[in-house]
């Protein structure tokens, strides 16, 4: 019998890979409802409101203006003039042009499939990195746990084939799961900005940007699930593989940002894991040091910046994978399985 295919079936059987991969899916789905209820698609109706609104609102601004400068002409000639509140002259107070009061300010939101898709990309990549950490954890750990891995090597004792092969199944799994939910992702947002929004503009750059954010999406999530599978692997146990990521998170994150902050490191944002994975996914995040100011011959202050790119991202990721599954492979085949 095929070991990659009975890690397949052991995979698709786990009870905890099924219900977080359905928790996974509740929450996506949960996503798409939320945007499609609360953004409506922009038809005459809407946009004769909003000038209505619009023209509302600049009437009673000027109105307002109007009783501004009465009062401010009263004070003057009773000579209680406020200074503070009013100009040196009363002609100075007048109403803003019509103009200023846009009529797309009191439009109702509306999905845009070119300018807003982008960002939904995030949560995509997102659940499924969690998702795929977890039950990669899981997966290695709870063989470890129960003992079912050294019931395995007694059946095939190639350590390191074995290892890589259940490794294998995982990624499979995770990519069986991955590939149609981005496409149901794609799908879904089609749907919504055809209903409740626009599909305009969309040229064929647009649609590769798209697919190469998801493509990256993807690579993300088999990163993540390979990290979790060689943590759990190499402290044989799920707890080393959720308790490191929690250590990561709220330890090297969370303390470490209030720690350089503290300390008035340029960047602090750099030293930072998450900003790697949003530059991954957005191809570039731009850093910014307000206090750097550079003053510029009009006058404007801006601050000094740094570019965090996707290749900077794909050289942590890989020097990540390479360490992390190379000790668990070490460790497999070094130390002694009891």
């Amino acid at each position: 019998m095929s070991l990659y295919r009975t890690e397949l079936r052991r995979l698709a059987k786990r009870r905890f890979a099924r219900w977080l991969t359905l928790l996974g899916l509740l929450v996506l789905a949960a996503v798409v409802l939320g945007v499609f209820f609360t953004n409506s698609k922009i038809d005459a109706g809407a946009r004769a409101t909003a000038e209505r609104r619009a023209e509302q609102q600049y009437q009673e601004q000027v109105r307002f203006i109007e009783q501004e400068r009465v009062a401010c002409e009263q004070a003057k000639a009773a000579g209680t003039a406020d200074n503070g509140r009013f100009p040196p002259e009363c002609s100075m107070i007048s109403p803003p042009p019509r103009e200023a009061f846009q009529a797309q300010w009191f439009l109702p939101p509306s999905f845009d499939f070119r300018k807003d898709f982008g960002f939904l990309l995030l949560p995509l990549a997102a659940i499924l990195s969690l998702v795929g950490f977890v039950v990669g954890a899981s997966f290695v750990g709870a063989e470890w746990n129960t003992g079912g891995m050294m019931n395995l090597l007694l059946w095939r004792p190639k350590r390191l084939k074995v290892l890589l092969t259940k490794l294998a199944a995982l990624l499979t799994g995770l990519l069986a799961l991955a590939v149609p939910a981005t496409a149901l992702w794609f799908g879904s947002f089609w749907l919504v900005a055809m209903f409740r929004g626009s599909t305009d503009k969309m040229t064929s750059g647009a649609w590769q940007s798209f697919a190469l954010t998801g493509l990256r999406g993807l690579v993300l999530a088999l990163v993540s699930a390979t990290l979790g599978f060689a943590l759990a692997s190499l402290g044989r146990h799920t707890a080393m593989a959720l308790g490191g990521a929690v250590a990561v998170m709220v330890v090297g994150q969370f303390g470490l940002g209030i720690l350089l902050t503290m300390a008035g490191v340029r960047f602090a944002e750099a030293w930072l894991l998450p900003t790697y994975a949003l530059a991954w996914m957005r191809k570039k995040v731009t850093l910014e040091n307000w206090e750097a100011c550079k003053a510029t011959p009009f006058g404007e202050c801006r601050p000094e910046t740094l570019d965090i790119t996707w290749q900077q991202s794909s050289v942590l990721l890989a020097v990540g994978v390479t360490v992390i599954l190379g000790a668990a492979l070490w460790a497999m085949r070094r130390r002694d399985i009891s």
